[in-house]
């Protein structure tokens, strides 16, 4: 049976064009010619050539040796495109029969329509066009139903030969799409239909917008630029698709939350990019013809490093999610001269260089010169009379200018692209940059003016069109600043403007630790930043005044919850006590943590206004953090879900649990992470110069170098595994699990005892690794530099990940959710969100040990008196004898957990870890187990995505809903 339709029956209505390359599911091996030679889908197109094009896209000649050059003659006529399709020509497969001329991107196109259709091809066998005798054969592609079964249904069969005709018609090359129309274009708007269409996202029209970058933005020739000037010019390319949907974005719907963040941990934006808005395929193969390896382009990024660890990427991850889910929000934060300090490992110690993130430039980012605002910093604050009213004057001692940058922040499968606003300070003379640092408050005033754009002086409406959440303690700077702006240069009274204020601020708590709520000094807030000291003053004396008139004279109290400290003399701000105070609603970012803040550090206020806290569990982009970053693993989930629904729903992940128990799953599942962990190999011996072998357990540490992180109690057990396995026989070594033990994180660089630990961890890999009588029965190494795109590496690698704080001590951790989601088991204490991500999983898919956190207190006060194990006390002797080296310096280490002080409690959990430890070398030796698990993990990790969390601040916070910018249509 055939079925065959003329070209003439078909529209370009037919088809929904994604433009992207071969799907997974056809290797490019099993591409062949119809003279039985095999061909790569990069060769196909160079066959191709640019046939139908009125341009031939550029290459570098020093990269492209390996292109099949087109012959200068005239080829024969082609016949007229046409589709057939026949079900009696394979036994197992429909055959899909397709005669046309190839062009730049039409096998791309060709199988991205199958996909469409929700086709499997299962092979294909493609013509040399280049042959004479070849230009008029036909292409086969032999396609099944996702149930396996041949394509039968006769309007199913139409609708491929329509869509197919489409594009041997058009060459593989998408139609123009007219933009949405968004009422009055205002002036212009008749000048040109190009106003009303969009760049192209076909193989072809790539390459010709990369190679124009080059050429016209960078200056540089089309015929020799390196990877480096490549990378750039690819970067500018997706930019400008960026520049589309941000401009839609902007004109569809206004700004109404701002995400206010002194850290934002981007990482790299070049494969985010290219995945967010669909085109990864296309770019990688446009790339590719022209000489250039997409994977070695990324790797020319600089990390954008603006933060110092889980606060930073949380709040990257939060914009993807508002972006995604189609939010009318934007982040604010401060453009660093320099991004978090790069680390190098040198003999062992951490060193700190500058990160010169923006030495050659950041593609990504628009610079604004036009917004751009004076901030005021020292000087004097005066009372001045005007119109019958007493301002306050500010005549400030000098003056920076603060500079908009916007970088566009791309939503998943949607038109929506929000902004990340960085401030860059662009002084008249030389100032104080920490200065600007502090006193960054000028998000107030870029918010105001654009309100005053919209609504004039309706201050009664500012409530109901903006809302700001402040991530942690430090831009709550932005309280004082949006009442100074209302007050000194609107006009407003006190009452009114405190009553805007306390309606639009919203604070979120990152900590549990006393200690490590931010203090100011008011003699330095005073000279910096005078006039917001005033305000500062006058909100806490009424605050206080309030507090009196509930509680009397309960000084005691008052102290307590004011909002300036005095102790000894010193007076602080309690910026985390003026978030509580100025915020309609204050949250903490885990169950357990919530909980433990109404019960300690904000007790008091937690009494007075239990109405104001809530909790929101953290979370993560599943799609950086799984989808994007571990191909292997999103394939299979994909196959087996029979869709991708998952990367927008994380909770489908769930369906997983089905197949947890299936031998040939099972088997899959183990090779995406042993692909993983290949990768993993490769980077390990280029950072570490350490060889490593996949098939040992991959046991992985990443985070922030802290004592109540406990990477010392990692280490100590690091060390008792390598005494015990010295001491066993050739025999029982034979059932030791053999692991790679990763660590990894960055010492803040004041923190003696921290870059002491590094020490510890760098001396005893040294002894390790070069042990003959080890061999790969244990590895230990440690990443230097640890940021964003190395743990894109380590996440998808990592088989065990340890999360093991002191109990009550996590705020929430997201590492933890990134690896339990990416199939990683966890060791870890039940702190943070690891208690929910147990709850999720089920505690018997994890490793939990160690004290809870009702227990912490006694202990502490208990340990000058604790006897610990005598393993524990092996280890310590071991490190104190020199077994490592370093042993007179390691010792301030030692001393901090064995001379009565041991405040994270170490040695208390010492034991506990060693036997949890024992659990996992059980369980992994039972590989089906262990896969099952593996699998569990990946399948409870639906909680844990930043699509919920967003929209749960979305719906119990903001009070705002999404709003969807309009698709394009085929002009």
């Amino acid at each position: 049976m055939q079925l065959h339709l003329p070209a003439q029956s078909c529209g370009l209505h037919s088809l929904r064009h994604n433009n992207r390359i071969f799907p997974q599911s056809v290797p490019q091996g099993s591409l062949r010619s119809a003279n039985g030679c095999s061909a790569t889908s990069q060769q196909l197109r160079h066959r191709a050539g640019c046939l139908g094009s009125s341009r031939t896209p550029a290459v570098n000649p020093q990269r492209s040796r390996h292109i099949t050059r087109i012959a200068s003659e005239t080829p024969p006529t082609a016949a007229a495109p046409s589709v057939r399709i026949d079900n009696d020509a394979d036994p197992t497969c429909t055959v899909v029969m397709v005669q046309c001329p190839h062009r730049p991107g039409l096998l791309p196109a060709v199988s991205s329509a199958f996909r469409d259709l929700s086709l499997e091809v299962i092979r294909a066998v493609v013509a040399d066009k280049d042959q004479p005798s070849q230009i008029n054969a036909e292409d086969r592609f032999y396609i099944k139903t996702p149930a396996g079964a041949k394509v039968t249904d006769k309007s199913k069969q139409e609708q491929v030969v329509r869509a197919l005709l489409v594009l041997a018609e058009g060459g593989g090359q998408i139609p123009q799409k007219a933009r949405p129309k968004f009422g009055n274009r205002g002036k212009g708007a008749s000048v040109s239909p190009l106003l009303d269409t969009y760049k192209k996202n076909d193989v072809l029209s790539i390459q010709e917008n990369i190679v124009s970058h080059v050429e016209y933005t960078m200056a540089r020739s089309r015929y020799r630029f390196d990877d480096f000037e490549c990378y750039q010019a690819t970067a500018l390319s997706l930019r400008d698709r960026l520049v589309e949907q941000w401009n839609d974005t902007q004109t569809h719907f206004k700004w109404r939350v701002y995400y206010l963040s002194m850290e934002f941990l981007m990482g790299r934006s070049l494969l985010n990019t290219l995945y967010n808005i669909d085109v990864a395929e296309n770019y990688e193969e446009a790339l590719r013809e022209m000489g250039y390896k997409l994977e070695t382009l990324v790797e020319q990024e600089r990390d954008a490093a603006l933060g110092n660890g889980g606060l930073g990427r949380l709040a990257a991850c939060f914009l993807d999610s508002m972006a995604a889910l189609n939010l009318p929000a934007w982040g604010y934060g401060i453009r660093y001269q320099y991004g978090m300090f790069k680390q190098s490992i040198i003999n062992g110690f951490q060193h700190e260089q500058p990160d010169y993130w923006l030495t050659f430039g950041n593609p990504w980012e628009i610079e604004r010169p036009v917004v751009s605002y004076p901030i005021n910093f020292y000087g004097h604050v005066s009372l001045q009379e005007e119109d019958g009213k007493q301002l306050f004057k500010w005549s400030p001692g000098e003056q920076v200018t603060a500079v908009a940058h916007d970088n566009p922040i791309p939503g998943f499968n949607t038109r929506n692209c929000i902004n990340l606003r960085l401030w860059a300070a662009k002084p008249s003379r030389e100032f104080d940059l920490e200065a600007f640092n502090t006193g960054a408050s000028f998000p107030s005033m870029d918010v105001v003016r654009r309100f005053i754009d919209l609504h004039q002086n309706d201050w009664d409406l500012f409530p109901e069109k903006v809302a700001f959440q402040m991530n942690d303690t430090h831009p709550t700077i932005a309280v004082p600043e949006l009442m100074r702006v209302l007050m000194d240069d609107h006009g407003l009274g006190w009452t009114r403007s405190w009553n805007i204020v306390t309606k639009v601020f919203a604070f979120t708590n990152h900590t549990v630790l006393p200690e490590a709520l931010e203090k100011w000094p008011v003699g330095l807030m005073e000279k910096l930043l005078p006039r917001h000291m005033q305000i500062i003053y006058d909100i806490n004396w009424r605050f206080l005044q309030q507090l009196r008139g509930k509680y009397g004279d309960d000084w005691d109290r008052i102290s307590r919850m004011s909002i300036i400290e005095e102790s000894y003399g010193d007076k602080h701000v309690r910026m985390a006590y003026l978030g509580v105070v100025c915020a309609h609603t204050v949250n903490g970012v885990a169950a357990i943590h919530s909980d433990i803040i109404k019960n300690t550090i904000f007790k008091d206020f937690y009494t007075l206004w239990p109405e104001k806290f809530q909790n929101k569990t953290n979370g993560v982009t599943q799609r950086r953090w799984l989808a994007f970053c571990n191909p292997p693993l999103r394939k299979l989930i994909s196959t087996t879900l029979g869709n991708e629904d998952w990367i927008t729903d994380l909770y489908k992940v769930q369906e997983l649990r089905k197949h947890a128990d299936n031998p040939q799953f099972q088997a899959e599942w183990q090779a995406a992470k042993k692909a993983a962990k290949q990768k993993a190999v490769g980077m390990i011996e280029r950072l570490c110069g350490v060889k490593v072998s996949p098939d040992a357990m991959f046991d992985v540490q990443v985070k922030r170098i802290h004592e109540y992180k406990r990477q010392l109690l990692n280490v100590l057990g690091i060390v008792h595994r390598y005494n015990t396995i010295k001491a066993m026989t050739p025999e029982q070594r034979k059932e030791v699990v053999p692991r790679v033990c990763i660590i990894g994180g960055k010492a803040a660089p004041g923190y003696d005892i921290a870059k002491r630990i590094i020490k510890l961890v760098c001396a005893l890999g040294d002894k390790v690794n070069n042990d003959p009588d080890i061999g790969d029965l244990l590895k230990l190494v440690f990443v230097p530099d640890y940021n964003v795109s190395s743990a894109e590496t380590i996440i998808p690698a990592s088989e065990l990940s340890q999360h093991i704080s002191t109990a009550g001590t996590e705020a929430s951790g997201t590492s933890n959710m990134k690896f339990a989601m990416n199939g990683s088991l966890i060791l870890g204490t039940l702190d943070g969100a690891t208690v929910e991500i147990v709850d999720e999983i089920g505690i018997e898919n994890a490793f939990i040990f160690g004290v809870k956190t009702p227990e912490v207190p006694e202990l502490r006060a208990q340990r000058h008196s604790y006897q610990p194990d005598q393993r524990f006390n092996n280890v310590i002797n071991a490190i104190r004898s020199g077994q490592f080296g370093w042993n007179d310096y390691l010792e301030p280490v030692l001393h901090n957990i064995t001379n009565g002080g041991d405040y994270y409690l170490v040695a208390n959990d010492f034991v506990p870890y060693l036997e949890a430890q024992e659990r996992v070398d059980e369980a992994y030796k039972d590989q089906s187990r262990w896969n099952k698990m593996s699998i569990m993990s990946t399948a409870g990790s639906g909680k844990f995505s930043t699509d919920r969390t967003i929209s749960n601040y979305a719906k119990d916070i903001w009070k705002v809903e999404p709003c969807k910018v309009p698709m394009p249509v085929d002009a």
